[in-house]
């Protein structure tokens, strides 16, 4: 995806903007400490934000829903703003591990569209704000693969050995191989799991690896010709090489949608709920999707970002009605099933 400059321009402005309302020099009024995942902001946001109120942002980031959760879970780090996936902050919130938020601090709310609010994970819009959502597909070298790859059958194909990247979670895995199956992504039968477990198995001396973060270096690079990995990221990726395409596999995949949360016990709420409020501004988002290349919950923000961009750029970032029809969204599931996929993933990782 072309970096558009009549968008960058406009973002350039309204942050610089910001830059010069501040006032801090490097003594600020609060610090909060901010968790996201990989390569999924424009640094230069929250370095804006801290100019605008004088509030320092620490900011690191994590490879998997699963890391994040161990962190928080295990009190390894004390943290205020959170941007995790929709079945983790389900999660978290059945274990009293998230903050009510209190959306007077919080105007910009308003500006998410409804489609992203009352979701299952947090139904009565007590614990999050969304940041971005987005599809999983099938993303491969189109100069190296001449067929034109409609299912999730490439991934498990023995032409494509050593060349095949897949996802280092087991949500994420597992949901590869149960959709290729035509299983839901959230089953908890013992049986379909099993066979999802063997699929894997079988696929295991064909993949170059297991990879997150790594995958869009890998991917980009040409170090491998076919793996699953996320819209967006393949957007960006496409900057630098052309060659590569990206599917929704017939069988269909994952539409998720990640929200920015506070963690339970964290002492700087207020700060936090105004930062929160900052990302989710308008030309915030904007700036944030040009440099993710993800759809923002932000209805303005999408309907600004879409005017500049290429048909076969909208139709990945913004996929139809027919697209998401066969996509599901990760559910949190029972702790019974969640022990299995992990210990099945144990198993397949030793």
């Amino acid at each position: 995806m072309k970096k558009f400059l009549t968008v960058s321009l406009a973002v350039a402005m309204v942050l610089s903007i910001g830059l010069l309302a501040g006032c801090s020099g490097g003594n600020y009024d609060a610090e909060i400490n901010v968790y996201n995942f990989g390569e999924y902001i424009d640094e230069s946001t929250y370095e804006a934000f801290e100019e605008e109120y004088n509030i320092k942002v620490n900011y690191n980031t994590y490879d998997t829903c699963e890391a994040l959760y161990a962190t928080l879970k295990n009190g390894g780090a004390d943290y205020d703003v959170i941007i995790t996936s929709d079945y983790m902050i389900g999660r978290m919130a059945n274990e009293g591990m998230l903050e009510e938020l209190n959306y007077d601090n919080i105007p910009n709310f308003s500006l998410i569209g409804d489609e992203y609010k009352s979701l299952n994970y947090d139904p009565d819009n007590k614990y999050t704000v969304p940041y971005m959502w987005g599809t999983v597909g099938l993303i491969y070298n189109g100069a190296e693969i001449d067929d034109e790859i409609t299912s999730w059958s490439a991934m498990f194909d023995e032409q494509y050995s050593g060349q095949i990247l897949m996802f280092d979670s087991s949500r994420d895995a597992f949901g590869v191989a149960l959709k290729y199956l035509g299983y839901s992504m959230n089953t908890t039968d013992e049986a379909e799991l099993q066979a999802a477990f063997d699929l894997l198995e079988q696929q295991k001396p064909l993949v170059q690896g297991y990879f997150q973060d790594q995958m869009y270096d890998k991917l980009e690079g040409g170090e491998a010709l076919i793996g699953a990995y996320y819209a967006g990221d393949y957007l960006m990726m496409l900057e630098n090489n052309p060659d590569l395409k990206f599917v929704i596999p017939d069988e269909g995949s994952n539409f998720f949608v990640d929200a920015m949360c506070i963690p339970a016990g964290c002492e700087n709420k207020e700060a936090a709920e105004m930062f929160i409020n900052y990302m989710a501004g308008t030309d915030v988002c904007v700036a944030n999707m040009e440099a993710t290349g993800y759809a923002s919950g932000n209805t303005e923000a999408c309907e600004i970002y879409a005017q500049d961009l290429d048909d076969y750029s909208s139709q990945v970032m913004f996929p139809s009605e027919e697209v998401l029809s066969r996509c599901e969204v990760y559910l949190n599931l029972p702790e019974d099933a969640l022990a299995l996929y992990d210990s099945l993933w144990v198993e397949l990782k030793a």
